[in-house]
């Protein structure tokens, strides 16, 4: 390789790096599947990330060192998305520890599959208190420090908007609540120049729904491109939603689904 073309390689990979520089990131349920993938990209990104947790603290760690590594603060912190009070502690936490919050990508979900007559209050109570009340208190606790530039993206559901198959009627309707609040914000929080978006991913391979796990092949049968995605390819969406690139989007009902939806 040439001296020139090994400056220009230089040039990109730090282009590359500096796209978030300076940004603190916080990604909620971020110990594993996409909220970990998302919370790796934004930091080699630039950004530094806070992740929260419930149950997987050794993973979280082990995202928030990784996060370290790379020369990026990266924290972990249990904060249980059910409870309101814990959600307002994180925000401010984060706000004291870092001096600034820049980017808030709402990912922690819970789901509850079945019939509905099946379907117990509390879990009911469970999926709306995480998937819906959560991610409003999120942003709302986040814009009282979130300046021009500033962005919130939440992790959706291909079932938002098509609900291929019976028992997923608490999810899908908890996935759908996240259109409305995607749009309201974006309206509300567009002249202030904070931007806000949803993905909905489709059949994504992770430990909870692996791509050789049961049912996997019916999902695999629902896309387009017949085949499961990778927590990689929701987090390099959030990743153009978090960047300048992203500046001019808000608003929007992104699909990294495989064409579930086509």
């Amino acid at each position: 390789m040439s001296e020139n073309e090994t400056r220009s390689s230089n040039d990109m990979t730090m282009t590359k790096l500096a796209k978030l520089d300076g940004k603190v990131a916080l990604v909620t349920g971020g110990s594993r599947g996409m909220g970990a993938a998302t919370a790796l990209r934004l930091a080699e990104d630039g950004a530094d990330v806070v992740v929260t947790y419930l149950g997987s603290a050794e993973r979280a760690e082990e995202i928030a060192q990784k996060i370290t590594a790379m020369g990026r603060r990266g924290w972990a912190v249990r904060a249980d998305s059910a409870d309101p009070q814990e959600v307002r502690n994180v925000v401010a936490a984060v706000a004291e520890r870092f001096g600034r919050l820049d980017i808030l990508v709402n990912n922690a979900g819970v789901g509850a599959v079945g019939p509905i007559e099946d379907v117990a209050l509390e879990d009911v109570d469970r999926v709306l208190e995480v998937n819906v009340r959560a991610p409003y208190l999120f942003a709302q606790a986040a814009v009282a420090h979130l300046g021009e530039g500033g962005r919130i993206i939440t992790i959706g559901s291909c079932l938002a908007n098509r609900v291929a198959f019976a028992g997923a009627t608490l999810y899908a309707a908890s996935k759908a609540a996240t259109v409305g609040l995607t749009k309201g914000l974006a309206r509300e929080l567009g002249p202030r120049g904070i931007t806000v978006n949803v993905i909905h991913p489709g059949p994504i391979d992770t430990d909870m729904n692996p791509a050789d796990g049961p049912g996997a092949d019916f999902q695999r049968g629902l896309t387009a491109l017949g085949e499961f995605g990778s927590a990689a390819d929701v987090a390099a969406t959030v990743a153009h939603l978090a960047g300048e690139d992203g500046r001019y989007i808000t608003g929007a009902e992104i699909a990294v689904d495989g064409g579930v939806v086509a």
